[in-house]
């Protein structure tokens, strides 16, 4: 709700109450008059209160108070100020009262005490002390959930612009291998240098206009993750034994773009290509009423586990997953020729972090 609209609001709130308790006491005090007459100089009486009331608050909400709060040089004077103002406004009732609410809102039939009676100053200091203080609290509210939600806002920023990022480490670090291996393959003129290329090309379409969106199905992921491997399959030809299984309850399932590539390109790098004998590579993705469960283990020579674990490509996944997924596990584990990594991730828990 807008800050007018809250302040009209409580105005509103504030003038009912105060009529309410004016006719009750003005029942009790003035006999002469008719209940609908009462009602009528009640509404009249605190409709001429509210003005100075208004004022004061409003004086307090945005000069007064700040000056004391901000200012701490005069800081006393400001103080003092603020109790000037009081004083005048509650004198500006006192003779508002003489001079309006008696004569008009109660035809001259209201006892009037003096202007400078104790008992009513007390009472119109409580008034203005309640009124002023009550709408203090709101708007020092209100001001503090919109700051809340500016901050959510900047944070819900800045966590795009680092996810982003990261995706952004990642196209690069895989242009630059695949690139390696084509210069590879044309050294040689080997003819699987076009085929190769236009992998390569199928790639860097997905990246261009579809990795930038926030999610997409698993489907377009497992396409991705086998034309990798196609491409990748062309370099290593026998040297590699690579399984792909997969099963899948629902193809449309959505999931943020290029979390596995990152894993399968580990593999291929610090694994099969570091691998001086016939090498594997064993992939498995499960999905089960939104929970994922993928797997990959590779051949690794023993100098190289430790590269792997320190990876980039390890460490962009795993805090892509903690920017948008409140339920994910990703654990490493080594024996003496492999390395695996597991992945459970529950899909319905985007963006609820």
């Amino acid at each position: 709700m807008k800050r007018s609209a809250i302040h009209l609001t409580y105005w509103l709130l504030y003038l009912l109450l105060r009529v309410i308790i004016e006719y009750l006491w003005v029942k009790g005090v003035v006999t002469t008059l008719p209940p609908v007459a009462l009602l009528k100089g009640s509404i009249l009486a605190s409709l001429i209160y509210l003005v100075p009331e208004m004022l004061f608050s409003y004086y307090l909400l945005y000069i007064g108070l700040d000056r004391v709060l901000h200012k701490t040089r005069y800081r006393f004077f400001y103080f003092l100020e603020i109790l000037l103002v009081l004083c005048i406004t509650i004198y500006s009732m006192r003779i508002l009262a003489h001079q309006l609410v008696a004569p008009l809102a109660y035809l001259n039939q209201l006892p009037l005490a003096p202007v400078l009676g104790a008992q009513r100053i007390l009472l119109l200091l409580v008034d203005n002390i309640f009124a002023s203080g009550l709408l203090l609290a709101i708007e020092f509210t209100r001001r503090q959930l919109v700051f809340k939600e500016r901050e959510k806002e900047l944070i819900k920023e800045k966590l795009s612009a680092e996810l982003q990022l990261l995706r952004n480490q990642i196209n690069p670090h895989f242009l630059f291998n695949t690139l390696n291996n084509i210069y590879a393959l044309t050294r040689k003129k080997s003819e699987k240098a076009p085929e190769v290329v236009l992998k390569l090309s199928e790639l860097l379409s997905f990246m261009l206009y579809k990795s930038s969106v926030d999610t997409i199905t698993i489907q377009e992921e497992i396409r991705v993750l086998e034309d990798y491997i196609e491409l990748e399959k062309i370099r290593y030809d026998k040297r590699l034994s690579i399984r792909f299984r997969k099963e899948i309850d629902d193809p449309s399932q959505r999931i943020i773009p290029l979390v596995f590539l990152p894993l399968v390109e580990n593999a291929f790098k610090h694994g099969v290509s570091e691998t001086r004998f016939d090498s594997f590579i064993d992939i498995d993705l499960q999905l089960k009423e939104g929970e994922l469960f993928f797997t990959i283990e590779n051949s690794v020579e023993k100098k190289e586990r430790e590269l792997m674990s320190g990876n980039i490509g390890l460490y962009n996944t795993q805090r892509q997953l903690e920017l948008t997924y409140k339920k994910h596990r990703l654990r490493r584990s080594s024996s003496l020729n492999t390395f695996k990594i597991q992945l459970e991730l529950n899909l319905l828990s985007y963006g609820k972090i």
